[in-house]
């Protein structure tokens, strides 16, 4: 399950924006998820909460939208929405295309705690001390 390896990368681009803007934790992440990303958004969801244990994710949130697949001709240069596995022109029906949306794995946004009235939670460090480790 290559979605487990993808979450633990996605936490370390979790950290490091909630480092850059000192949050206490991450309640939410956003992703958007096209068809021909190779990602499959359920096993994704199952293997978040392990990648997110003991992080400053821990508790988070993961909401995943899906988006069209969206090709360009390159004979009549229309854009459309098209099947994931029919990639014509939906203009001219031409198969020569090329697709412009529909292959990526987008973090779209942090919901971020910034208040300083928490205690740290697991994972996350207070300004110049170390996290504490596992117990």
């Amino acid at each position: 399950m290559h979605e487990l390896s993808i979450c633990l990368a996605l936490m370390t681009q979790v950290e490091r924006v909630a480092a850059e803007h000192d949050a206490r934790r991450v309640e939410r992440v956003r992703l958007q998820i096209g068809p021909l990303s190779g990602v499959e958004p359920a096993l994704l969801k199952k293997a978040f909460p392990l990648a997110a244990a003991g992080t400053i994710a821990d508790a988070a949130l993961l909401d995943i939208e899906t988006g069209p697949v969206v090709v360009r001709c390159t004979r009549c240069d229309s854009e459309t929405e098209v099947l994931p596995n029919r990639l014509l022109c939906g203009q001219c029906g031409d198969f020569r295309t090329r697709v412009i949306r529909g292959e990526e794995m987008l973090l779209q946004s942090l919901d971020l705690d910034l208040s300083e009235d928490d205690p740290p939670r697991v994972g996350s460090a207070q300004r110049g001390e170390a996290a504490p480790g596992p117990a």
